[in-house]
């Protein structure tokens, strides 16, 4: 399988919504834009696909290394893996033999990270309808959104439900920041729990704060270098699986 390169600009400011539905921010690497609610019609899907999202370095791509080891080959998934300028995560997942190469995939976004999962997800589409193509019975498919701020959050067409990182090392002050992926995310994570006494971070402050934020919706506090709980993230998603295939 060839694996296509995919580049993808930063949502048109000037486009026809309105300003209330416009999302502006400023990015370090270019002036500040807006973007809007996800208008764009990509190719239809089959296969559960399942976000991760979160800032850099909170451990997206540790947790996708951590789902592919236990998932496969049981489940019949691949991954596509989303970086702004290069494909550093995507190649780092093939050099850790986590999936066969060819169920691998970047995407080059060219912008910003959630343009690719929320605004215009054309790119992220394409590949999964290529891997729908090239993979037979594909059952999950693994996005895992550029690193971002706490405003990042996954287009529904994209991502039937997607799962927010964050880690202890960023502070105990981060689940009351709230924002869309700590408040609306199917499943938090809090990530580096080992990591607490080194950074001054209280994890009941911050197991209280997550429970605040997010009511009802699940959240885990797991060390993915330790091993430490991240089980738990493995069975939500088996779960999420076997839901999924009950209902049909």
């Amino acid at each position: 399988m060839n694996r296509p390169d995919f580049t993808l600009e930063c949502f048109d400011p000037k486009s026809h919504l309105s300003s209330s539905q416009r999302l502006y921010h400023r990015d370090p690497n270019d002036s500040g834009h807006s973007h809007g609610g996800g208008r764009f019609a990509g190719p239809r899907r089959k296969v559960f696909t399942l976000g991760i999202a979160g800032p850099v370095g909170s451990g997206k791509t540790a947790l996708v290394e951590r789902l592919c080891r236990d998932l496969w080959p049981s489940v019949n998934l691949a991954v596509i893996t989303n970086d702004i300028y290069t494909h550093e995560d995507a190649e780092f997942l093939s050099r850790r033999n986590v999936l066969p190469l060819e169920r691998i995939v970047g995407v080059q976004t060219g912008g910003c990270p959630h343009t690719a999962i929320r605004d215009d997800a054309s790119a992220n589409l394409s590949a999964v309808a290529n891997f729908e193509r090239q993979i037979p019975a594909l059952e999950l498919m693994i996005i895992e959104s550029g690193g971002d701020n706490l405003t990042a959050v996954f287009s529904r067409e994209l991502a039937d439900l997607f799962i927010f990182v964050i880690d202890v090392a960023e502070g105990d002050k981060i689940p009351r920041k709230g924002g869309p992926g700590i408040c609306n995310s199917d499943l938090l994570v809090i990530n580096k729990v080992d990591l607490a006494p080194h950074v001054g971070a209280d994890l009941e402050v911050m197991r209280r704060d997550a429970t605040k934020m997010r009511g009802e919706k699940p959240f885990f506090m797991i060390s993915l270098r330790q091993g430490e709980n991240s089980h738990l993230v493995v069975d939500w998603v088996r779960a999420q699986l076997a839901a999924r295939k009950s209902a049909r």
